[in-house]
């Protein structure tokens, strides 16, 4: 074996545009780097006091057993799941892209007899589509992603969470890609288990899932006839380390709670609603910078997420080409597409910290530059011309 040392760490300077992480806020950053003290050290209490009153202030919510699950956004879907759902029991998930797919496998592997609803990729649920399935599967929960990362699609929840409840279900909101970017109305639309992810919307690291869970929910979790089955992610656990009593459960990763607690409060200091138009203006620029060159989307128009934006790549233009070019030439790092959409679609994110003008018009700048060398018939310049325009008329 040999005696040398790997080299010393020096990540590349990356613009990250992709489907997350998202750019990370320089206060994040500095957060990160803030003294380590114990996780039951009463500072790092009183701070897990305030990070839950950020996170419902941002879910909208009142519920108590709200937190942030000591693991990425997949975690926070494994332990909605699993805690609520006890073998055999039945649960309907609605499937318009990879993570609908995702939190299909994770309710078969906890025992769920599940029933797929399925629509075409990019499309959204209506009402109309869940009626028949919540009539024969007469299920225990329903499952549903708000933001499909994979598709770009945001499904509006209102009607779904009405249908949901007058079946006598709970439901399970995947808002992963959403928290930040879009509003998410827990208590309003009666939500009763909700997760996200730190890395995207929130412009922090991966590592912690906000999530939160509705009294009815938490009343599920406390009578189940089994054990929960993950020890980690067993809220009724999780729940006496979260609140008053402070049992130790696991050794809480002390610097990412900094790093999200520092993000959270960089999204409320701007404030909500001008976070999301902010969001919303910068997605209409890139929108309209792209079909000034022929690019349009792959979600229904109606439905497109402000923040992951996923459109078709032209016909005759090389994937991998652009990608490695704005990766390796500019240094901006945008998404390919997953499952059905791979090798078709790229996913350009404009999230949290990254969701900027600046970030918009080099992108545009440099995907014209790439588009030109593989003879993509546009007229150059109009990409950057029709942004502009955007936000000029928004000024």
């Amino acid at each position: 074996m040999s005696d040398q040392l790997p080299p010393p760490l020096n990540p590349p300077v990356r613009l990250l545009m992709g489907p997350g992480p998202s750019e990370i806020h320089p206060r994040v950053l500095r957060a990160l780097a803030a003294n380590t003290v114990g996780h039951l050290d009463p500072y790092y209490l009183a701070l897990m006091n305030d990070m839950q009153g950020m996170l419902r202030t941002l879910f909208r919510t009142q519920n108590p057993m709200t937190m942030a699950i000591s693991a990425t956004g997949s975690a926070g879907m494994e332990s909605t799941v699993v805690n609520l759902i006890e073998p055999g029991d039945s649960m309907i998930v609605c499937v318009n892209g990879v993570f609908g797919e995702r939190m299909t496998d994770v309710a078969g592997r906890a025992g769920a007899a599940v029933t797929r609803v399925d629509r075409p990729w990019g499309e959204i649920f209506e009402p109309s589509h869940l009626k028949e399935a919540l009539a024969k599967a007469k299920p225990k929960v329903v499952g549903i992603v708000m933001a499909e990362t994979s598709t770009g699609a945001l499904q509006p929840l209102e009607e779904i969470s009405n249908i949901v409840h007058d079946a006598g279900a709970l439901l399970l909101v995947d808002a992963v890609t959403a928290l930040g970017g879009v509003p998410v109305e827990v208590d309003k639309l009666r939500i009763d288990a909700i997760y996200s992810g730190s890395q995207k919307c929130l412009s922090c690291p991966p590592g912690l899932s906000p999530a939160s869970f509705s009294p009815a929910a938490v009343e599920t979790i406390l009578n189940r006839k089994t054990k929960v089955q993950s020890w980690y992610l067993d809220v009724g656990m999780l729940a006496k380390y979260w609140g008053q009593e402070r049992v130790y459960h696991h050794t809480a990763p002390i610097n990412m709670t900094y790093g999200l607690y520092e993000a959270l409060r960089i999204i409320l200091e701007e404030g909500q609603e001008p976070a999301f138009a902010r969001h919303a203006l910068n997605h209409k620029a890139l929108k309209a910078g792209l079909a000034a060159i022929g690019i349009k989307y792959a979600s229904n128009e109606a439905h497109t997420l402000p923040m992951l934006n996923a459109v078709h790549i032209p016909a005759g233009v090389d994937d991998m080409k652009v990608r490695g070019g704005l990766l390796n030439r500019f240094g901006i790092e945008i998404g390919g597409g997953l499952g059905a959409y791979k090798g078709k679609v790229w996913r350009v994110g404009l999230m949290g910290h990254g969701s900027r003008q600046v970030n918009v018009l080099s992108f545009l700048a440099a995907l014209e530059q790439l588009l030109a060398e593989q003879a993509y018939g546009f007229e150059h310049g109009a990409a950057i011309a029709a942004a502009n325009a955007v936000y000029l008329t928004h000024k």
